[in-house]
């Protein structure tokens, strides 16, 4: 095991809160049905009470970000708003606005004790753009809001990779601390990295594939991943790297993700494991079949029994079991088989278990295994760079803010 620095952040209890008005990031970046564009799954919204009734004394204003220019749930924070008031049983306050006068009054007038939602912070450009934390002091959002704020705190762990202006900005020129889910993410991190033997399993699906590429090369090189079993659209990049999916993808920048998944198999060729048996969707059934008598046009949507009986056995071997991102497309009933059966091998693993993910954790909660699993967390990208021993940007801006706090 590689000894890793254990992260030192300031929390709410450093604070004198009362009176003071407060920028809160956190992420309530939520699964959107394409359908009915309403929210599908609350989590990540339910995660930020526990911080704001830590700041009930305070004037809260609260930044989140929801889904990515050009993408179906990249949408307006009215309906979060509406989802947080039901939940808390009090008003939320919002604004159709992130940094114009709409949203600098709205800040202006705030009373202690209240709570206003700014609009998807996406809306403004620069926080589609990743800086250096002394640029991101210097965007026009961070140098128009700044003045208002008195504190930011850090709760957007799902998001703690990305270096926007929200996350990385606002602790340059304000004193800053973590909320309580990035306080508890990173107090129980800090403990498992301390308690985690190999052999290290990681099971990956979901679909930010460059991100996922980039990181399984570091968990293996940081002696991080001894098995790494491939489920979802990664999956499926790597079996057509190997040349047993024989038609296009479809995906973006495919030449270039698959040639990066053949160059890993070539690097690491005993750690990978993919599918052997799929399920596919047929005129509204589901039709298992070895992964070599796919057709042209197939799409692959779950695991079949063959591989997850294969997956099973690597998982109840392990000493560490780190699963993010579903197995196929879990949200349809015929096609969950696969994310649910992994789950429970995790969950019934003697091995110390991080299950993450927005997807998984309500996959989870649905078939309450949650308290069989070590740690659980809602983060999917920023948790499996953590695990590599990368410094997360938003996790250094709290580090840094130690050291100004304890300078003053």
């Amino acid at each position: 095991m590689h000894n890793r620095q254990v992260v030192k952040v300031l929390t709410l209890d450093d604070f004198d809160l009362k009176g003071k008005t407060v920028f809160l990031r956190v992420d309530m970046n939520c699964p959107i049905d394409p359908q009915t564009r309403e929210i599908s799954g609350t989590k990540r919204i339910e995660e930020a009470i526990e911080t704001l009734q830590s700041l009930k004394e305070s004037k809260v204003v609260i930044g989140s970000h929801q889904g990515r220019v050009g993408n179906s749930e990249y949408t307006g924070m009215d309906k979060h708003a509406k989802v947080l008031e039901k939940l808390m049983g009090r008003e939320i306050k919002y604004v159709e606005d992130t940094i114009g006068e709409a949203a600098q009054d709205a800040i202006k007038n705030l009373k202690d004790g209240e709570i206003l939602l700014l609009d998807n912070l996406r809306l403004c450009a620069e926080e589609n753009y990743e800086f250096t934390p002394e640029n991101a002091a210097k965007t026009i959002m961070v140098s128009r809001l700044s003045k208002l704020f008195d504190l930011c705190v850090l709760d957007s762990f799902p998001s703690a990779h990305r270096s926007h202006p929200s996350i990385v900005g606002f602790a340059q020129v304000l004193p800053a601390c973590a909320g309580r889910i990035v306080e508890r993410e990173v107090r129980n991190l800090n403990e498992i990295m301390t308690v985690a033997k190999a052999p290290h399993v990681i099971i990956l699906g979901g679909s930010k594939i460059p991100d996922r590429l980039e990181a399984i090369k570091l968990l293996i090189q940081n002696g991080r991943a001894d098995h790494v079993l491939l489920t979802g659209l990664i999956g499926n990049v790597f079996m057509r790297a190997q040349a047993r999916i024989k038609s296009p993808l479809g995906i973006k920048r495919e030449d270039e993700v698959v040639a990066k998944a053949h160059s890993l198999i070539g690097e690491y060729p005993d750690v990978f494991a993919t599918p052997v048996d799929i399920a596919i969707d047929r005129e509204g059934q589901r039709v298992e079949m070895d992964v070599r008598e796919m057709g042209k046009g197939d799409k692959i949507l779950d695991l079949g029994p063959k591989t997850v009986e294969y997956y099973s056995k690597l998982i109840a071997g392990a000493g560490t079991v780190f699963i993010s991102g579903p197995a196929g497309f879990f949200e349809k009933e015929n096609f969950s088989y696969g994310t649910k059966a992994l789950l429970n091998a995790v969950a019934n693993s003697m091995a110390t278990t991080i299950v993450s993910g927005g997807h998984l954790t309500t996959a989870l909660k649905q078939q309450g295994l949650a308290d069989k699993i070590n740690h659980v967390s809602t983060a999917g990208g920023a948790l499996v760079l953590y695990l590599t021993g990368e410094k997360l940007p938003m996790i250094k801006a709290l580090e840094d803010a130690v050291i100004k706090y304890k300078s003053k």
